[in-house]
């Protein structure tokens, strides 16, 4: 089902007749798959250009588009809102006539938005449309938020390194530090520049004599400007209570969320906290739903795998195992093959500590080992439920692997996820935790095991001829190499001088077949598995890398590291 915004978009459409009911299907088919913007699909899909959906809603809403390129804001319009509430809408105000504020949106089929803004501001006011891009430019323009002002920021409470805050005592004290303003606005800046620069993890570090905050964008850590130690406390603080944590508690680790809407879209952290020698160390998992593409296409696999894992998520029963360290992508390609197999007619269950996306029309059940809600009792009630499909988050000791072997005889197709190096160790592993190699012959179809490597940036990306030694480290020829560059970037404004830009899958598909099941049956080594699957086609995760550095997807260096 389309939401209330997509399906008003949807009815403009067809009373324009710019395009057919059957395009308009395809559209929403694809919106309800892949979770991409129901309007960017149309836009792709050249139903109909970016310019053209905008006339279309102006003129279906009566009201006009704007060039804010071109606006000149008064100080006193903008002062009217605040910078919060800016971004947390994606609007901008744009004129006043005393009466009526004048707002500028790019999604103006929200009709709740007024209604909202009507309440908070007190009032009246009227939407006019202008571009998502023009609209975040001129949010940069007349309300900047940047790490670099931290400092300024902080004068307002007179804080830098010398402050001694060591002597809040007690909780209450260090709640109205935590709650005062300048506190409240660095806390809020440091998530909004986390998730503009598409950071996956913020991490809050107190040391001896330092407090840090690092990012991680695209698997590497970047570290901010650090600001003075006697904030750890009241920054630390200000997440715990976003996140409904208790502050009280500083001797033992705590789990929270915090859920916050930047430009009118649904942003989840999730809160970790750790106690240290000094302090509590926090760290906030972002997770963007607008960011992550639930699409097998687009998660970097080759034609020939993506072939073969289609093939086995839509066998009728059996265990698919996705293997790989923590961080590898593992969760993402769970999702992806669940997304690409979610019909009407099947029931699908997913047990995960914790769940990271929600997905329409899958139940999904929170993992809580602290009220016995395990794996294995999550499986076990799953099997009462009549379920098709069952996603076991992790498979992680002879009860669960059990479990999950029990449902794929009895009919359920299982996809769950191992921490092995790859493929064939995942093998080992299962008979490691005790279970019968029969039993794992009888029930396992295919293993995948992958990394996650950065791809190169296409902005400034360079070719260039490597060397013997180059070759040599990744176990190549010059006669496979043949006319093929390798690339590396150098570093522009796009991506941050890293050279790098996003992330893509490097992966080896091992598919059960009689050859491997008798290796299994004989208890053969890993290395054993590993190589007859070689022998029967299976391309291996470094050999996958390297099809990757020769398609100038990534570079040498990235290989060598994950492989």
């Amino acid at each position: 089902m389309l939401d209330q915004e997509n399906q008003s978009l949807k009815d403009i459409l067809l009373a324009a007749e710019v395009c057919s009911e059957e395009q308009l299907t395809e559209v929403e088919e694809e919106h309800l798959r892949t979770g991409k913007n129901f309007k960017d699909i149309i836009v792709d899909y050249e139903i109909a250009s970016d310019e053209k959906i905008l006339q279309l809603v102006a003129e279906s809403l009566g009201t006009e588009i704007i060039d804010l390129s071109k606006a000149d804001v008064e100080k006193s319009v903008v002062e009217m809102m605040d910078a919060n509430t800016v971004r947390m809408y994606g609007v901008i105000p744009v004129s006043f006539d005393g009466v009526t504020l004048t707002v500028a949106s790019h999604n103006p089929l929200n009709y709740q938005m007024a209604d909202e803004l009507r309440f908070i501001l007190g009032k009246d006011i009227f939407i006019v449309i202008a571009t998502e891009k023009q609209i975040n430019a001129a949010i940069e323009k007349y309300y900047p938020q940047d790490i670099g002002n931290m400092h300024d920021m902080l004068a307002e409470m007179n804080i830098d390194d010398a402050t001694d805050l060591s002597g809040l005592q007690s909780d209450k004290e260090i709640e109205s530090v935590a709650n005062e303003a300048p506190i409240v606005r660095f806390v809020d800046v440091i998530m909004y520049q986390a998730i503009k620069d598409k950071a996956s993890d913020i991490h809050f570090e107190p040391f001896e004599k330092e407090f840090k905050i690092r990012y991680r964008v695209d698997g590497a850590l970047f570290e901010m400007p650090p600001p003075p130690k006697s904030l750890a406390v009241p920054v630390i603080s200000r997440v715990k209570i976003m996140s409904g944590l208790n502050i009280a508690e500083r001797r033992r680790p705590q789990d929270g969320r915090i859920q916050l809407k930047i430009g009118g879209k649904p942003v989840d952290l999730r809160v970790s906290t750790l106690p240290t020698a000094y302090g509590e160390s926090v760290v906030l998992r972002i997770l963007d739903r607008s960011v992550v593409n639930l699409d097998l296409d687009v998660l970097g696999f080759s034609e020939d795998m993506l072939e073969k894992i289609r093939e086995v998520i839509e066998s009728p029963n059996g265990i698919m195992v996705v293997t790989g360290p923590t961080g590898s992508g593992k969760t993402t390609t769970l999702y992806s093959c669940l997304k690409e197999i979610n019909k009407v007619e099947d029931k699908i269950l997913t047990a995960e500590d914790p769940v990271e996306y929600d997905i329409e029309g899958i139940i999904q059940l929170p993992i809580n080992d602290s009220i016995g809600m395990t794996f294995g009792r999550a499986l076990r009630a799953f099997l009462r439920q009549d379920p098709d499909i069952i996603m076991l988050g992790e498979i992680r000791d002879l009860e669960s692997a059990q479990m999950a072997i029990q449902a794929s005889l009895t009919g359920h197709f299982v996809f769950s996820t191992l921490h092995t190096n790859d493929s064939a160790g995942a093998i080992t592993r299962l008979i490691d935790m005790g279970v019968e190699s029969f039993l794992i012959t009888s029930s396992l179809v295919g293993v995948l095991g992958q990394r996650l490597i950065r791809r190169v940036c296409p902005s400034c990306k360079v070719p260039f001829d490597p060397t013997d030694e180059d070759l040599k480290l990744l176990g190549m020829d010059r006669a496979e190499l043949g006319n093929n560059k390798f690339y590396y970037g150098k570093g522009c404004p796009v991506c941050n001088n890293t050279g790098y830009k996003g992330r893509k899958s490097i992966a080896e598909f091992l598919v059960m077949n009689s050859k491997i099941c008798e290796l299994v049956l004989k208890n053969s080594p890993t290395v054993v598995i590993r190589d007859k699957a070689r022998e029967l086609g299976m391309r291996t995760i470094r050999e996958d890398g390297i099809r990757s550095i020769l398609n100038a997807e990534t570079t040498m260096e990235e290989v060598l590291k994950y492989t």
